[in-house]
């Protein structure tokens, strides 16, 4: 799980870019998962289809969360580990379409994630932000 957050910490300063998945360069939240993924692990950078970034909210379809959960290990939201992927829903009702990795756990967490007009940043992982979450997986490999 360190791999995961050292990993994930190298991207911290990368722009937000949709669709991209490139450190320094670009990225959008799905982007920096896909890259630490890669660079944690040593495999080639996993393709995804093209998506739009109100991922399919006016269809209601769970895309992201479907793809996550076939992909990752999904683990009970209360199971906190670093190196969690996490999974938000950004205003209830709508579609969960972005994602986050936890970087700190305990008295003060926090958690590294990429977003329009920040790029990849570690926050706080505040109440906000923890009643937002909806689903935590573990990367396979990394359990």
């Amino acid at each position: 799980m360190a791999r995961i957050v050292t990993a994930a910490r190298a991207w911290i300063g990368t722009p937000y870019v949709h669709q991209a998945a490139r450190r320094g360069a670009g990225c959008d939240c799905l982007g920096l998962l896909r890259g630490v993924m890669a660079e944690a692990s040593g495999k080639p950078l996993q393709s995804v289809p093209a998506y739009t970034p109100d991922w399919s909210e006016p269809q209601g379809h769970e895309v992201l969360w479907t793809e996550a959960a076939k992909q990752l290990i999904a683990k009970p939201i209360e199971d906190v580990q670093a190196g969690d992927v996490l999974l938000f829903r950004m205003r209830q009702g709508a579609v969960a379409k972005h994602v986050g990795v936890q970087a700190e756990t305990g008295l003060r967490p926090t958690f590294i994630h990429s977003y329009q007009g920040h790029g990849v940043c570690e926050n706080a992982f505040s109440t906000p932000w923890q009643r937002r979450l909806v689903a935590r997986f573990a990367i396979p490999d990394f359990t």
